[in-house]
C-alpha cells in the first residue's frame, strides 16, 4: 500500500487514536475523567456528587476495582477518587498520578460526601452525566460516545462548551468504514515500521508488563495461573495465559497502564499478548512482531466498529479473532489463512455475552484466544466453517457484518436483561 494515498493514511490515524495508555478499566475511569473535569470547572471539592449513566456504563463499573483506590469497586468510588485526586488534563490515566496520602483521604471522602447514582434516560450505551456541587455551586460534565467525548459543560446553570454527541474527541474522525480486511492485511505487509514503531512499542511494553504482574502476583481469580498450573506451559496454554493474566491484574485494581483498542484495556491486551508469545516462540524477528501486531490490531477494530464500544456481546471475541489472524501470519500463513481464521474464530465464541468488567473476564479472553488459535489450527489442518454454518457467510467481510449485526442489533434485548438482572441483586 502507497503511504501517501487516503487509507494509508487513514489507518495510521486510526492507530494513533485508539492505542492509547489507559489505567484501570475504562468505564470507571471515564467516570472518574468526568469527576475531576467536574471538580475542576466548579473550583471546589464537591461536597454532592449525582451520577447518571447509561445502563452499559452502570454495568461495567459495578464489579470492577477502581486502581488507586485501596480496594475501592463501583461507581461511587470511581467519581470519588476522581473528585478529589484526579487529574482532568491527563484523560484516560486521569488516576494514573493519585498519590499515597489521597488514598488514604478517600474513604473519609465517601463518608462524608453525598453521591448518588441514577441511570441515565438515553438512547446511547456509554452516557455519563456528572453534576458536582459545593454549597450553591454546581459544574455539571456529560461524556457520551466515546470515553472522553466530552460533549457539555455547565457551571451553576450557565453552557460553557455544547457539541453534538456524535461528534468524536478530538478534531476529526477518521473514515472507519473504509476498513476491510483485505486492506489491512495490505498495510500489515507493506506499512513503513517507522510510522508505527512508537505506538506498537509502547503496546508490547506496556502490556507486557501488566502480564508479568498478573503471574507474579494475586489477582482475582488468577486465571492465567490456573491455565498453566492445570494445563502446562506449551505454547497455546501460554498465550493464553499471559491474556488472561493481564485481565486479572486489570480488572482487580493493578495500578499499572495498558494500550487499549476499541476503547478497551482487555482487548488491547487480547490482541496484543499472544501474538507477543507466539512471536517469541517461533523466533521471529521484530519486524515480523510489529507486522503481526498491526494485522491483530485493526482487524479488531474493524471488527468491532459495526457493533460499538459498548454491547451484550463480549468484545474479547472480536480480539481473540483479531489475535488468531496475527498469529495465523506469524506462521507464514498468506491473506486466506488470515481470512479463515477470523471467520472460524468468530463462529466459535460469537454467543459470548458481556455481564460487565469484573474478574471472569480473564477466564472469557482465555476462551476468546482459544478460538483464535483453534481458528488458525482448522485452516492449516485443511478444515473450515462454510457459508451457511450459523452467521458464517461467504467472504469475512459478510461474516463480520453478521456479526455486527448480532452484537449490535440482535443483543439489545440481551443486554437490557443482563443490566436488569446485575441491578437487582
Amino acid at each position: 500500500m502507497n503511504k501517501n494515498c487516503p487509507t494509508y493514511q487513514t489507518y495510521l490515524e486510526i492507530l494513533r487514536r485508539e492505542l492509547i495508555p489507559a489505567m484501570g478499566c475504562t468505564e470507571p475511569i471515564a467516570i472518574a475523567y468526568g469527576a475531576a473535569k467536574a471538580r475542576a470547572v466548579l473550583g471546589e471539592l464537591p461536597d454532592r456528587i449525582v451520577i447518571a449513566a447509561s445502563g452499559n456504563i452502570i454495568k461495567n463499573v459495578k464489579s470492577v476495582i477502581v486502581p488507586n483506590t485501596n480496594g475501592c469497586k463501583g461507581i461511587e468510588a470511581a467519581a470519588a477518587i476522581g473528585a478529589l485526586a484526579g487529574d482532568e488534563t491527563a484523560g484516560l490515566q486521569v488516576l494514573a498520578q493519585v498519590s499515597a496520602a489521597e488514598k488514604e483521604q478517600l474513604r473519609g471522602y465517601l463518608a462524608r460526601t453525598d453521591i448518588r447514582v441514577e441511570a441515565a434516560e438515553t438512547e446511547h450505551v456509554l452516557d455519563i452525566r456528572i453534576r458536582a456541587e459545593h454549597g450553591a455551586d454546581t459544574a455539571e460534565v456529560q461524556i457520551a460516545g466515546e470515553h472522553t467525548n466530552i460533549v457539555r459543560i455547565a457551571r451553576n446553570g450557565s453552557l460553557l462548551f455544547q457539541k453534538e454527541i456524535e461528534t468524536p474527541s478530538g478534531d476529526s474522525q477518521p473514515d472507519y468504514d473504509c476498513m476491510t480486511i483485505a486492506d489491512i492485511y495490505d498495510f500489515a505487509e507493506t506499512a513503513d515500521l517507522e510510522d508505527v514503531r512508537e505506538i506498537l512499542d509502547r503496546q508490547i511494553a506496556c502490556n507486557t508488563a501488566i502480564a508479568d504482574e498478573g503471574l507474579r502476583r494475586d489477582y482475582g481469580a488468577n486465571i492465567g495461573k490456573v491455565l498453566l498450573k492445570a494445563y502446562g506451559a506449551d505454547i497455546r496454554i501460554r498465550a493464553r495465559a499471559r491474556a488472561a493474566a493481564g485481565s486479572d491484574a486489570r480488572m482487580n485494581g493493578c495500578e499499572m497502564p495498558v494500550v487499549i483498542n476499541s476503547g478497551s484495556g482487555n482487548q488491547g491486551m487480547t490482541v496484543s499478548l499472544p501474538v507477543i508469545e507466539y512471536a517469541k516462540e517461533l523466533h521471529a524477528s521484530k519486524e515480523q512482531l510489529y507486522r503481526a501486531l498491526l494485522l491483530s490490531n485493526l482487524a479488531t477494530l474493524h471488527e468491532k466498529e459495526g457493533i460499538g464500544r459498548l454491547s451484550a456481546y463480549c468484545g474479547a471475541v472480536s480480539a481473540g479473532a483479531g489475535a488468531g489472524a496475527g498469529i495465523a501470519w506469524l506462521h507464514g500463513g498468506g491473506y486466506d489463512a488470515v481470512v479463515h481464521t477470523i471467520v472460524n474464530a468468530l463462529a466459535i465464541t460469537s454467543g459470548m455475552v458481556c455481564d460487565g468488567a469484573k474478574a471472569s473476564c480473564a477466564a472469557k479472553i482465555s476462551a476468546a484466544v482459544d478460538a483464535g488459535i483453534l481458528g488458525f489450527e482448522m485452516y492449516r489442518n485443511g478444515q473450515q466453517f462454510y457459508d451457511g454454518d450459523g452467521l458464517v457467510r461467504k467472504g469475512v467481510e459478510n461474516t463480520i457484518r453478521n456479526i455486527s449485526r448480532l452484537g449490535r442489533i440482535g443483543m439489545k434485548e440481551t443486554d437490557k436483561e443482563i443490566i436488569r438482572i446485575m441491578i437487582d441483586q
